[in-house]
């Protein structure tokens, strides 16, 4: 029963479990709507920036979601969060493989943080936004990690991921995070988009680059 609801008011059970099954379904229709870019060839991700879009805008229903969960911005527990910010030299000097190795690293970093976070939430809703947060993030560690297999990669074993900042809100977690989707993650995408056709070939009979 949701706070504030009285045993005895039988309409408001009925909202509340209204509410609790729009969640439910909005939390699915996250899912579905991003499970098509997760299984689908790597060029209908990497080498289509609105496919991308599609995805980083999904943090934006996240926020909103939060402003309607009264309290959700205060985190039970400071999230550790890796560093997001490319450092052009670095970054120059890097293999793809490590770059991507890099990238899921720093990915892996966000959603343990969020889960931990998580599991000390006594909040219903904030659980919830959490847990929303938690998959989208996994959803892009499954895309780049099965970039690292298709391109003969093994995936390293973990490696201690540098930490940058630590954070107590909500909205800076998900502020580092589109700072992380908008920097590595897209200049990821741009040094891939003449590779990813060309690991597609040994597999399959797609041609072409990406445009």
């Amino acid at each position: 029963m949701e706070e504030g609801c009285r045993l005895t008011d039988h309409s408001c059970g009925t909202t509340c479990t209204q509410d609790r099954v729009m969640a439910y379904s909005r939390l699915l229709l996250l899912l579905i709507g991003v499970m098509y870019l997760v299984q689908a060839r790597p060029t209908d991700f990497w080498c289509n920036r609105q496919a991308r879009k599609t995805m980083e805008k999904k943090i934006q229903g996240l926020r909103t979601d939060m402003v309607a969960c009264v309290g959700a911005d205060t985190l039970p527990s400071p999230v550790q969060l890796p560093c997001v910010w490319v450092h052009a030299a670095e970054w120059a000097n890097q293999t793809l493989q490590q770059k991507c190795a890099e990238v899921v690293a720093a990915l892996r970093g966000f959603r343990d943080g969020v889960q931990g976070t998580k599991n000390h939430s006594t909040s219903e809703c904030q659980t919830s936004l959490l847990e929303k947060l938690e998959h989208h993030i996994a959803n892009y560690v499954a895309i780049v990690s099965r970039l690292q297999t298709q391109n003969g990669t093994v995936t390293p074993s973990r490696s201690a991921v540098r930490k940058c900042s630590s954070v107590n809100s909500t909205s800076k977690v998900l502020q580092q995070y589109g700072y992380l989707l908008k920097g590595k993650l897209e200049r990821l995408a741009v040094d891939l988009r003449d590779d990813v056709p060309k690991v597609e070939q040994r597999t399959t009979t797609t041609k072409g680059r990406c445009s």
